[in-house]
C-alpha cells in the first residue's frame, strides 16, 4: 500500500510518504509557510522513496479540527491530487492523530488543540492493541468545560490545548491526568499510519466528499465581537 499523507491543521506542516509499513517525514513548525512547503515536500519524498504518483493508492488528509485555514489546505490539496489521479481519500481526525503520537505506555489519552479564543478542540481516545477508538464526540468547548468519558484517572493529554489559557485545561481535570505533552503537535506519519489501517477497512471515500472538521461554526469573528471578548478578560 502506498499513501501520500498531508496534516497542516496547526502551525505544524508536515508531509508524509507510506509505502508497505515504511514512512518517510516533513515536518517543520511553519506558521503561515504550509502552501509554501507541503506541495514540494510531496515531490521531494515521492523521489527519495521511488515512488511515482501514478502508483499511489490514496491521499491521506488530516480533516481537522485546527486552525480553518489550514485545514482548509490540506483538504483542497489532497482533493486536488486525488482528482488529478483518479485516487480515494483518506480522512483522518487531526485529534486521533495526536493521541496516536502519545507515549506508547498510554492507553487513555485526551487529545486537545488550541482553538484560540478562549477555547480549545478536544477528543478523548483508548488504545485499544494496534486500534485507536475515540470515546468521545469531538467538540470545541471553553477548557473548563471538556468532560472525560468517566471519573477515573490515568489519562495522558496531548496537545497544545493544554498549554492554553494559561494551561487551564490541566487545572481543570488535576489529578486525572497521569501525564501531558503540552507542546505536542500532530504529523503526517501518524496520518498515514492510520490512513492506511482506514484504507484496508475500505473507509476511503472520492474525493468530492472529503469535508473538512471545523467544529466551530463561526470560524472568524466580527470587529465587535473581537472588542466584546478583549473587553471580558
Amino acid at each position: 500500500m502506498k499513501l501520500l499523507a498531508f496534516e497542516t491543521a496547526t502551525e505544524a506542516c508536515s508531509v508524509a510518504v507510506w509505502v508497505d509499513g515504511a514512512v518517510r517525514e516533513r515536518f517543520e513548525i511553519a506558521p503561515r509557510r504550509h502552501a509554501e512547503l507541503a506541495l514540494p515536500w510531496a515531490g521531494q519524498l515521492l523521489a527519495e522513496a521511488g515512488v511515482a504518483k501514478s502508483q499511489l493508492d490514496a491521499i491521506a488528509v488530516g480533516r481537522g479540527p485546527g486552525a480553518f485555514t489550514g485545514v482548509r489546505l490540506a483538504i483542497a490539496i489532497a482533493q486536488g491530487i486525488a482528482l488529478a489521479l483518479d485516487r480515494p481519500v483518506v480522512p483522518v481526525s487531526t485529534l486521533a492523530v495526536l493521541a496516536v503520537g502519545a507515549p506508547s505506555d498510554a492507553t487513555r489519552i485526551l487529545a486537545a488543540i488550541d482553538a484560540r479564543m478562549g477555547e480549545v478542540y478536544s477528543g478523548a481516545f483508548e488504545r485499544r492493541g494496534d486500534d485507536l477508538a475515540a470515546l468521545s464526540t469531538e467538540a470545541v468547548s471553553p477548557p473548563g468545560a471538556v468532560v472525560l468519558p468517566d471519573a477515573a484517572g490515568g489519562w495522558y493529554g496531548v496537545g497544545t490545548g493544554f498549554a492554553a489559557a494559561e494551561a487551564a485545561l490541566q487545572a481543570s481535570l488535576g489529578a486525572r491526568l497521569a501525564g501531558v505533552d503540552a507542546a505536542a503537535l500532530p504529523h503526517a506519519a501518524d496520518v498515514a499510519r492510520l490512513a492506511a489501517a482506514a484504507f484496508a477497512r475500505g473507509e476511503a471515500l472520492p474525493p468530492e466528499r472529503i469535508e473538512p472538521a471545523y467544529l466551530r461554526n463561526n470560524v472568524a469573528l466580527t470587529l465587535a465581537e473581537q472588542q466584546a471578548l478583549r473587553d471580558s478578560r
